[in-house]
């Protein structure tokens, strides 16, 4: 990857960024920052299969689901991606069933579930995807009956986002810091979600960049910078096993849709109004019958650092996702309840695993695979991991801005 590959963002607002993104004002009850679900100490994700949202308590793999009234009533449906390189100029697609996208469909440069009613003046698509956690009642914004901000959720979806500005810019503190971080800011009546968006992805994009690998060495002429396993796999990835077919490009994706048959299991997504306990993937975001179950192709690089995989985190390792992409029907029919990395939740037991338990649903799972198996060894299986664990950064994994100690809003940092 070249510095080109990159948008140039403003150091200023990334600065910024980084206080917002660890400051829970952005959430309804002011109880979860962005940073819960995305942190570096989890590989800018959580280490959950399925997320613990609003109402949990506690960081990482150890976040439970809250108790007395204030409990989680429903867990987050798909798992928290990782925020690797989201600021590559080639990213033009996000979340798992790509219902955030560049498009003029709606003349707001996005075709996003805001449709029209997305603001104006987003520097980038990882700006308009800042936004939508904000809107969302299991993530960010809560329960109705429990704020204002989750209340005007349920109104319009746009109409969240003036609360949180205003949250913000009555704040002293960052009032003075987005007059110093934008030309078009002169006071703090300025200060719109725009301008909050825009600082959230100035800063993802500056501390989740990753292109100095081993991989990334080896590429630019240091043949000492991968082990032999690792160059083992490398042949393999890109040749025997085909992982490079949808794994392809300096980021490792070709941003398409694809169906895996991973093990179901969660609230899951569907279309409005369907009856039935499931994920369909694509189609939830298209309507159309042939993206069924087909979830967007995550970029590999910092892989190593984001377990569990797959689009709900069935798999807890990396040989375990492997495993599944060489015999999909194999390993769909040894998958264990286990497996999934879900915090005890009793009161939600009952529908945890519904979709994985219908039969039906199974059927039809089965039925939508893009995927041929192939045969592989235990060796040639070991040096593929072996090569992912070569796409893992040095400077992104250790951070550049870092957690903060404090944030101006005053509340707790998520450290």
């Amino acid at each position: 990857m070249q510095e080109a590959d990159f948008i140039s963002f403003d150091q200023t607002q990334a600065a910024l960024g980084q206080l917002l993104f660890y400051d829970p004002i952005l959430s309804g009850n002011r109880n979860i920052a962005c940073a819960t679900c995305h942190h570096p100490k989890h590989g800018s994700s959580d280490g959950l299969s399925l997320g613990i949202g609003e109402g949990g308590e506690g960081l990482g793999p150890m976040r439970h689901p809250g108790q007395g009234a204030s409990r989680i009533i429903k867990r987050i449906p798909r798992n928290a991606p990782g925020l690797w390189n989201l600021g590559a100029r080639e990213v033009d697609v996000m979340f798992h069933d790509g219902r955030l996208s560049v498009s003029d469909i709606y003349n707001t440069g996005f075709d996003s579930p805001a449709q029209e009613w997305l603001p104006d003046g987003l520097n980038s698509i990882l700006a308009a995807q800042a936004l939508f956690p904000m809107t969302s009642q299991f993530e960010m914004a809560g329960d109705p009956k429990e704020n204002q901000v989750a209340g005007a959720a349920y109104n319009r979806i746009d109409a969240v986002w003036p609360i949180i500005a205003k949250r913000v810019r009555t704040i002293p503190d960052y009032a003075d810091r987005f007059s110093e971080a934008f030309v078009d800011v002169s006071g703090p009546l300025d200060v719109s979600i725009t301008h909050i968006a825009n600082a959230l992805a100035a800063y993802q994009a500056t501390e989740f960049r990753s292109d100095d690998s081993p991989f990334d060495a080896f590429l630019k002429g240091d043949s000492a910078a991968m082990t032999a396993d690792q160059l083992a796999g490398l042949e393999l990835f890109y040749g025997k096993a085909g992982c490079s077919t949808c794994h392809s490009g300096p980021l490792l994706t070709d941003h398409e849709f694809h169906a895996l048959m991973l093990p179901h299991f969660g609230p899951g997504k569907t279309r409005q109004w369907d009856p039935i306990v499931r994920d369909v993937g694509r189609m939830g975001a298209s309507d159309r019958l042939e993206d069924a179950y087909r979830f967007r192709t995550p970029s590999l690089r910092n892989v190593a650092l984001t377990a569990p995989y797959g689009h709900n985190g069935a798999y807890p390792t990396l040989e375990g996702i492997v495993r599944h992409h060489l015999n999909p029907q194999a390993e769909f029919s040894k998958w264990k309840p286990e497996l999934a990395a879900l915090p005890k939740a009793p009161w939600l037991a009952a529908t945890d695993f519904l979709p994985f338990q219908d039969k039906r649903e199974r059927a039809r799972l089965a039925s939508q695979v893009d995927v041929t198996s192939l045969e592989m060894s235990d060796d040639e299986i070991t040096e593929l991991v072996a090569f992912l664990k070569a796409l893992t950064g040095t400077a992104s994994s250790r951070g550049r801005l870092g957690t903060p100690v404090s944030v101006p809003s005053g509340l707790e940092v998520p450290q």
